[in-house]
């Protein structure tokens, strides 16, 4: 690890303390064509954005050439608003669009055999791996990836060589490590480091980028009233910084509650959720500490569609959240040809179904409630429950309602991972 920075207090490291650690660290690496890899807008409480614009500075000062190639997985393009909000002054041009589908190249493959070792034998399909041909392009001198480090429903611990193999990958790794993460099990995999994803991407990593010249710039992140406050930045070559990064957010990012959740509230702010793909991190982070029969309940105002690709949108609109034993069966019938070629699309309905052990109701507009109801959700209008639910009156976590009703308050969902230490207990899990 080449950069250790770790706030000793609970405001975090200051702006100064990032800059001037992060600006000792770029002095090492000259370069003159530099690829910045940061998260797109869904990840804004990242610290990214700063680091980003640190870096951008930094080389563009000494005559290089930056290009910017926000990490979208299968998201959307960023917009010159989103864009500005989050890198502040970086000119617009700068930032290119990676398309999942189109803009890769094929770089290996991880065998079968490998995975299935992984896996306990519960996958043994191998998988192509596939990256933007930027990172590829050898004209580049430096490759920096910056990011978060924070629970993840498919690889256990987000970053890292995820940014580049999912969010700058291809369709093959995104759909088949994204199955992959489900067949295994999310409750198996959440707030742990080596899952059966983790291990394919190291692999990945260390098989076929090698040789090319990436720098891993890894931050963890609270968000507390919207303000984000930076608790750690971990940068190096090596897994050594992964591993320090995970460690700190498993204190962080990781919420132990004293006993299950029979009602959870989470507000989704509409300038980060659109989508039910992206607003299902409400279902993914807190399954672990809603109780049996218990509720969940989405204040998602700004939620008007479900996916974040057109094809992936279509899919969920078809099939629904139906649940684990509907999406494997439909898998292995092999009568449903375009779910099987958007297998991060099955995951996905995998993710977003509770199986019956709790319920879920989005609250929308009232445009969206049929919507919401079709893909099996319950649905509830979005400003009537804002009203009941109004963020600027809750706390965080348990709350007693004014009619004595107890609820559970999670102002953004993206940034932890809850889990009742209770059950935790009695089913012998460890981190």
């Amino acid at each position: 690890m080449e950069l250790c920075l770790q706030a000793t207090g609970e405001r975090g490291l200051t702006d100064e303390e990032i800059r001037s650690g992060l600006l000792a660290l770029l002095s090492n690496y000259p370069a003159k064509k530099v690829l910045i890899l940061p998260p797109d807008y869904t990840r804004y409480h990242s610290k990214a954005g700063f680091l980003t614009q640190i870096c951008y500075a930094h080389y563009t000062a000494l005559g290089a050439t930056v290009d910017i190639l926000p990490t979208l997985g299968t998201h959307r393009a960023m917009t010159r608003e989103e864009a500005a909000d989050m890198f502040g002054g970086i000119p617009f041009e700068q930032f290119i669009a990676h398309n999942w589908r189109t803009d890769v190249v094929k770089i290996g493959e991880v065998p079968g055999s490998v995975i299935g070792a992984y896996t306990d034998g519960l996958w043994t399909e191998p998988i192509a791996v596939e990256v933007n041909r930027l990172l590829m392009d050898l004209t580049y001198d430096l490759i920096l990836s910056p990011g978060q480090v924070v629970p993840h429903e498919v690889i256990g611990m987000a970053n890292h060589a995820k940014n580049v193999f999912v969010g700058a990958g291809g369709a093959e790794m995104i759909n088949k490590s994204h199955m992959l993460g489900a067949v295994y099990g999310m409750e198996r995999v959440m707030g742990r480091d080596f899952s059966p994803v983790r291990r394919v991407f190291d692999y990945a990593l260390a098989h076929f980028l090698s040789a090319r010249p990436i720098l891993l710039l890894l931050s963890v992140t609270t968000a507390p009233q919207g303000e984000t406050l930076t608790h750690g930045l971990f940068c190096g070559r090596e897994r050594d910084a992964l591993e320090a990064a995970i460690a700190l957010s498993q204190q962080k990012n990781i919420d132990f509650v004293p006993h299950a959740i029979q009602k959870c509230v989470v507000y989704l702010d509409s300038s980060e959720f659109h989508s039910t793909w992206l607003g299902n991190k409400a279902i993914y982070r807190t399954r672990m500490a809603i109780a049996d029969g218990g509720e969940l309940l989405i204040l998602a105002p700004g939620v008007e569609t479900f996916g974040e690709d057109a094809q992936v949108d279509a899919l969920i609109r078809k099939y629904g959240y139906c649940g684990r034993e509907r999406v494997l069966t439909l898998l292995k019938s092999g009568a449903c040809n375009d779910l099987a070629e958007n297998l991060s699309a099955a995951a996905h309905l995998i993710h977003g179904s509770t199986d019956g052990r709790f319920t879920v109701t989005y609250a929308v507009q009232p445009s969206m409630r049929a919507q919401i109801e079709s893909v099996q959700f319950q649905s509830a209008d979005a400003e009537e429950m804002l009203r009941r639910y109004h963020p600027a009156k809750l706390q965080y976590g348990f709350n007693t309602m004014p009619d004595g009703e107890e609820i559970f308050y999670i102002p953004n969902p993206a940034l932890g991972l809850w889990i009742d230490r209770e059950r935790f207990a009695r089913e012998g899990g460890e981190l």
